[in-house]
């Protein structure tokens, strides 16, 4: 791969978000997510940004052209061979893929079925819990208890818990793959220009995630 602050698309060095489909499962969650969590990263970083969403099948060799990418769902995930390939030796050549359960419930099938997958991908006890004084909480803002709660863990759905950590596959000290039970999907999808209804804005974790990923 590229060096992760250089993106290739249409020959620019901005960023861009990359939402990767897979065959498995409903992959086209939370359509507003990206294009706030974009704006979002204008309103806080020098970032230059691509303000168009990236759509790539993870079996196409394209995805490691991609500094950033963004998996989710509510349904089965089960790679197929060549996904399983391109998803393994993206991860382990420097790439970075957020996975949020839009089920936000560890016992549902996205989560089931992912964390099956990330087993079959990397071996057992690779998806770990990670601490809650990890480098991605102050990657740009500070979040000094961990991962922010999401008004989805507490609406009566799934398994009606706060999680209080994140997972990740780690690939010598960095993180490679992020794991979220807790919905930030769901969460960041409104209309950007809702955020000024907010007292604290939810998406600054998402700034995080991104920053995290492009400069570890």
């Amino acid at each position: 791969m590229k060096n992760k602050l250089v993106a290739i698309r249409n020959n620019s060095n901005a960023f861009f978000f990359t939402r990767l489909q897979y065959e498995s499962g409903d992959w086209d969650v939370d359509q507003r997510m990206p294009s706030n969590v974009l704006n979002s990263l204008i309103e806080y970083t020098t970032l230059k940004v691509d303000t168009t969403e990236n759509i790539v099948p993870l079996s196409s060799d394209e995805v490691f052209e991609c500094p950033f990418c963004y998996l989710s769902g509510h349904k089965l995930v089960q790679f197929s061979d060549k996904e399983n390939e391109n998803f393994k030796k993206y991860v382990e050549n420097g790439g970075f893929v957020f996975v949020d359960d839009c089920n936000h419930d560890i016992d549902g099938l996205f989560a089931k079925s992912f964390e099956e997958q990330m087993i079959r991908t990397f071996g057992a006890n690779k998806l770990k819990k990670i601490p809650n004084d990890h480098s991605i909480y102050s990657s740009f803002f500070t979040f000094e208890d961990g991962p922010p709660t999401t008004s989805q863990e507490l609406n009566g759905w799934g398994d009606d818990l706060v999680h209080d950590y994140l997972k990740a596959v780690e690939v010598d000290g960095r993180i490679g793959v992020l794991y979220s039970n807790k919905d930030y999907g769901c969460e960041w999808d409104y209309d950007f220009r809702n955020k000024r209804w907010y007292k604290i804005d939810n998406t600054r974790f998402a700034v995080n995630i991104v920053m995290y990923a492009l400069t570890s």
